[in-house]
């Protein structure tokens, strides 16, 4: 049974409890009740995002020391009901290789003689010149009924993830799911009960654009996740459970669940929820773009692509040219990303990739959601990567790597023109994490078209779907990339931080 079947049966057999947990803010002052947090990150510039309780003006204050001697402050934008009052501010001008240490206040708008406590932060900016760089990555948040669990510790693999040091985190999709209840209560196989935290927004699919917003405003009530984005930078891409299991644009819903029937309206109004609450840097020639890149100094190139707001409507996928059905990331941005990739001067190239290439993610009706459609040759959906591959040979581009999630398992997969249907590539390899907290399914099947050779994979054959967090199957990637010799180190580990695998890849000249 696939694991996008069990999205709401947790909570179909546990029920709901509509109360939220009671949080108590001060009336005399604003308040940061989910924290501060960092993203898109690049040379000498970075995304700070908060939130306060009330319309308020954002303050940030920013230094090369944690004493905040000689800082710069800069007073942002107003929190206001429009962006339910969540505010960012684009630092520039950031030295290079640097930690910089940031704190956030609010300032009341309707008693600026009002100000919040503030709320403190770090990061580190991109080098200029080679040094280590280090990164965390996966996906999948709050899924099939498995929310926030304080006697389980909360979301505690994101402390793990922090214990790392990273320069930043890869949030490869499914950062919600709000198509997804979270229950009171799980009973678990052994008799024991899972108690999730629960709110009113979380008692069912979202439908307004509230409702898309408190999936957001539910994941950071957890204090892992809260300490993590303090310290951590962001770089967010979206998939399909932010808005709705397996969308695509222009999709009629036949689904009792739901009284919006139109997904292009629900994808307007989970968009909008994205943007506000992740520190995405918005595009003055399209603020709803998802789509992006970052540099990260001398070794490493980053690119974030959107393998959802451009495909056509998931088919049986074996169309033998691109058109609007085998349609995925679209001809805009596969030419952004060829683009993107022969200007790049950086050593590693990672593509940060919604959904994996040759597991096989099967939609109803015999139909498919990713890449993978069966053995063969390219056809469907592939047609794209089939071109990007050959693209990258035939410009000499070394050192590509992928990143994903989506599956709700790790694995390590090395792709080989000599065992592929479609054989006019260069090898790559792809890392899958994730789920960081939700239900752990798999492993997948693997489609031979291009070659994919499983190295390593995190889950036994034969387990049973949707399990627990509890069970330990919740993984996180981390890369390292050596300043001295460039030796990327990739490493898989578990919710305890454990390294299940490693691989160290050399870089091509």
């Amino acid at each position: 049974m696939n694991r996008r079947t069990f999205l709401t049966r947790a909570a179909a057999s546990s029920g709901l409890l509509l109360g939220a947990p009671a949080i108590s803010f001060s009336q005399s002052r604003p308040q940061l009740p989910f924290g501060v947090q960092t993203g898109d990150i690049a040379p000498g510039r970075a995304i700070v995002w908060s939130r306060s309780d009330r319309s308020a003006r954002m303050v940030v204050e920013y230094a090369t020391t944690e004493s905040f001697q000689n800082a710069k402050r800069i007073v942002g934008p107003a929190a206001i009901e429009s962006s339910d009052f969540t505010a960012r501010v684009d630092l520039s001008s950031l030295p290079a290789g640097q930690k910089i240490f940031y704190r956030v206040s609010f300032q009341d708008l309707e008693n600026t003689k009002l100000s919040s406590e503030p709320v403190t932060g770090s990061f580190n900016t991109p080098p200029a010149t080679r040094r280590d760089v280090s990164f965390v990555f996966g996906g999948d948040v709050c899924g099939q009924g498995w929310g926030i669990n304080p006697d389980f510790g909360g979301m505690k693999i994101y402390e793990e993830m922090r214990k790392q040091q990273p320069d930043f985190f890869i949030h490869s999709g499914d950062t919600i799911y709000a198509d997804g209840v979270i229950p009171a209560e799980v009973k678990l196989e052994d008799g024991s009960i899972w108690k999730n935290l629960t709110t009113p927004e979380k008692s069912k699919v979202a439908e307004t654009l509230d409702e898309f917003r408190g999936n957001y405003r539910y994941n950071l009530l957890d204090a892992n996740l809260r300490r993590f984005n303090a310290e951590v930078p962001t770089l967010a891409q979206w998939d399909d459970h932010e808005v709705r299991n397996n969308w695509y644009p222009g999709q009629i819903l036949d689904d009792p669940k739901y009284r919006v029937k139109s997904i292009d309206l629900l994808a307007a109004r989970g968009r909008r929820a994205f943007l506000d609450y992740l520190p995405l840097r918005f595009n003055p020639d399209d603020p709803e773009q998802i789509y992006r890149g970052f540099n990260y100094g001398p070794s490493l190139e980053v690119l974030m692509i959107d393998e959802r707001s451009y495909r056509g409507p998931n088919t049986p996928n074996r169309q033998t040219v691109v058109n609007d059905e085998s349609v995925f990331l679209g001809s805009a941005q596969i030419n952004w990303v060829k683009q993107r990739l022969l200007a790049s001067k950086a050593t590693w190239k990672v593509i940060a990739s919604d959904m994996p290439i040759g597991i096989i993610v099967g939609d109803s009706g015999g139909k498919y959601e990713a890449f993978a459609n069966g053995n063969g040759p390219a056809l469907g959906r592939e047609l794209e990567l089939a071109d990007l591959l050959s693209f990258i040979k035939k410009n000499r581009i070394k050192n590509v790597v992928w990143v994903t999630a989506d599956v709700h398992y790790c694995a390590a997969h090395f792709y080989d023109p000599a065992k592929a249907q479609f054989k006019d590539f260069a090898p790559f390899w792809e890392f899958v994490a994730g789920p960081l907290n939700a239900g752990s399914f798999g492993p997948g099947q693997m489609d031979d078209t291009f070659g994919p050779e499983v190295k390593f994979t995190g889950i036994p054959k034969g387990m049973k779907p949707n399990r627990s967090p509890k069970e330990g199957f919740q993984f996180f990637g981390a890369v390292k990339i050596d300043g001295k010799s460039s030796v990327m180190t990739v490493g898989l580990h578990d919710i305890t931080g454990k390294k299940l695998y490693s691989v160290d890849l050399t870089p091509q000249k």
